[in-house]
């Protein structure tokens, strides 16, 4: 980060913690004048020691995308103190998208399609800027405020996303993002680009029609080696049977396996599932949309409480390996990132003088 700039007192006071990630912690900031609040990004500069990079490119990349759609999380501010970074983003308070439709009373087909249509827009802007985002999934994608309102789904967190050179179709190769919702190509380290993006979206709209990923496997081998293979099925039947044939069609268009066959988001935009004036649906006995819930419900809690055990176990394992194999070093590092992040927690800002990069 550029440090010639004179430093200023701070303008926000912080609130609760949000929430805690690899590196950072995301904390409640006020602003002191305004009395707005934000959703501020903590980084110990201690832990970005060799990882300055990361920073700048998602610095870099939100600039280029911030307050240019409605669907899309703003960098609002960003400054830093002696011991910390903070990023400022839109404090969404909606909730995830996957748990609001599951509070709900009824969820149809169409209500899916409306979704989807607009976090694809959001997609085909970040894409039209130049921009891959690389790690699309439910848990990205925040309501603004409650009450949920579809118009306002916002894409988040663009920590792996990438600024693509107009002349390259295909230059990443890195393997990142979420296993379940990550392209044939990343796993191949064949090159990717933007139709990962696509691919993440296939695996989104088949998740809100089933309540389960196409790919999911026992372990994430088989997982991959099924991504790889484009290996699923709209099963079981009692699930897929209240789902149009046009829905499914549209699953399956992104989950083309080949990436040079893949549509692009604008193309996808333009598929019937998303176009029709009538929405598509399979109709009850009384002629109504079929309601998705019950079934979406059950199969999400039902992998939820299945994944909660066997991470568990995993955890337990883990934990009993590296306690007799950690190294010191490794140890002494666990036990540093715990310890910054502890310190990033505690800085009080409206007692701090700031270098302010942002406005």
């Amino acid at each position: 980060m550029p440090s010639q700039l004179a430093t200023v007192p701070c303008q926000y006071r912080t609130g609760r913690t949000l929430g805690s990630g690899t590196y950072a912690i995301v904390k409640e900031a006020i602003h002191i004048t305004t009395g707005k609040y934000y959703a501020c990004k903590v980084i110990n500069k201690k832990l970005m020691e060799g990882r300055e990079h990361m920073v700048r490119n998602e610095i870099a990349v939100l600039k280029r995308i911030s307050s240019g759609h409605p669907n899309i999380v703003t960098l609002h501010d960003y400054f830093e103190t002696s011991h910390n970074l903070y990023l400022c983003f839109d404090l969404c308070t909606g909730g995830e998208l996957f748990d609001s439709i599951c509070a709900r009373g009824q969820y149809t087909e169409a209500d899916a399609a409306e979704l989807i249509r607009t976090i694809l827009q959001a997609v085909k802007y970040i894409h039209d800027c130049g921009i891959v985002h690389r790690d699309l999934k439910p848990e990205n994608l925040l309501f603004r405020s409650k009450p949920e309102k579809t118009s306002e789904i916002m894409i988040a967190d663009f920590g792996l996303s990438r600024v693509m050179a107009d002349n390259k179709l295909s230059m990443l190769t890195e393997v990142c993002g979420t296993p379940g919702y990550m392209a044939p190509e990343i796993f191949k380290k064949t090159g990717h680009g933007k139709p990962v993006d696509v691919w993440a979206m296939g695996v989104i709209t088949y998740f809100l029609l089933a309540g389960y990923t196409p790919f999911d496997r026992d372990n994430q081998r088989e997982e991959m080696e099924a991504i790889i293979a484009g290996d699923y099925k709209f099963e079981p039947e009692e699930y897929w049977s209240i789902v149009s044939v046009t829905a499914r069609s549209f699953v399956a268009t992104c989950l083309t396996v080949d990436p040079e066959r893949r549509p692009t988001a604008a193309q996808m935009l333009e598929h019937e599932w998303l176009t029709s004036e009538v929405p598509h649906f399979v109709e009850n006995e009384t002629g109504e949309p079929r309601n998705l819930l019950p079934h979406v419900r059950k199969a999400f809690d039902a992998r939820r409480t299945f994944r909660k055990a066997v991470l568990g176990m995993m955890a337990m394992k883990r934990m009993t390996t590296l306690a007799h194999h950690l190294s010191p070093e490794a140890q002494r590092l666990g036990e540093d990132v715990y310890q910054f992040k502890q310190e990033s927690e505690k800085e009080v800002l409206e007692d701090m003088h700031v270098i302010h990069h942002h406005n």
